[in-house]
């Protein structure tokens, strides 16, 4: 029984990784559409699966006591990741996009031993240091402008990061995930509003049609990645999720013709190898009991 949901949580993670692949794909595919556009409609399809799934609790939109500072911090920090990685999906090949985002893990280790005091061990650090080796292949610094989508593309891995450093915080005062993400989504979708009101771009059928897909490709990855979590822990799933670059790289070179670069291939390894080795790493670990 053990062994089958292990598997289930694989499967989950990876049509995760899968879904959320593809919701860049819709992204890119929907053109020049202002980024806050693009976001509104990624995040009001969650809030919507959100709110279902709490009509339906017994709770309903009850918050646990003492969340509401966590979730505010969550929300912030989370709609800048969003808001940046958006702006890297349009401005990157998906597979550095996705990559860079990716980093939102070794960023998590900073923010915790900050904020939440977790001292991080020396495995932690050594692998974000070499995490960040990584990216300087993928970034590539030259000082020209174009090298600004690829900082961005930092951002919003660092956002994710912060994020998600507060959900686990929220994590260990029992929130529910439908709260969480209803709030993040109704949070982001507030931000997003006044920009499109000011800089609203009127959008073809197909465009519609493109952020509607993209919007219920990121819900199913959503809820996917939270079910994968229940069905094993992420210590021994979570490097799975990484499938995602590889994803977006077939996705970017069979849609968009992007053929990743020597240096950006080099920077995948060795990203990819420290997310790798970190997992296998804490698999060896003994499981400490909450």
């Amino acid at each position: 029984m053990k062994l089958n949901n292990h598997v289930k949580g694989i499967l989950c993670i990876l049509m995760a990784a899968m879904g959320f692949s593809l919701m860049t794909m819709f992204v890119r595919f929907s053109g020049d559409l202002p980024v806050m556009e693009k976001a509104f409609f990624r995040n009001a399809f969650a809030a919507i699966f959100s709110a279902v799934t709490l009509i339906r609790s017994e709770e309903k939109f009850k918050f646990q006591k003492g969340s509401i500072k966590f979730i505010f911090w969550r929300c912030l920090f989370g709609s800048v990741g969003l808001f940046c990685n958006f702006y890297a999906i349009d401005n990157l090949p998906l597979a550095d996009a996705n990559l860079l985002n990716k980093l939102s893990p070794f960023f998590a280790i900073i923010a915790s031993a900050i904020l939440l005091k977790e001292k991080p061990s020396k495995v932690d650090v050594i692998s974000t240091i070499v995490a960040f080796i990584g990216v300087i292949f993928i970034v590539r610094p030259t000082g020209d402008v174009s090298v600004f989508p690829a900082l961005m593309g930092v951002a919003g891995g660092f956002g994710a990061g912060v994020a998600y450093t507060f959900v686990r915080q929220l994590g260990k005062l029992k929130e529910r995930t439908p709260i969480i993400v209803l709030c993040f989504s109704l949070f982001s979708c507030s931000i997003a509003t006044p920009f499109i009101i000011i800089n609203y771009k009127p959008m073809s059928g197909m465009q519609l049609f493109y952020l509607v897909m993209a919007g219920l490709f990121a819900s199913i990855a959503q809820f996917s990645i939270t079910s994968a979590y229940k069905f094993a822990p992420a210590r021994e799933i979570s490097v799975f999720d990484y499938t995602q670059v590889i994803f977006a790289a077939i996705i970017g070179i069979c849609f968009f013709d992007e053929i990743p670069v020597a240096l950006s291939i080099i920077g995948y390894v060795i990203v990819l190898g420290m997310a790798f080795f970190r997992w296998y790493w804490n698999l060896k670990l003994p499981v400490m009991e909450s």
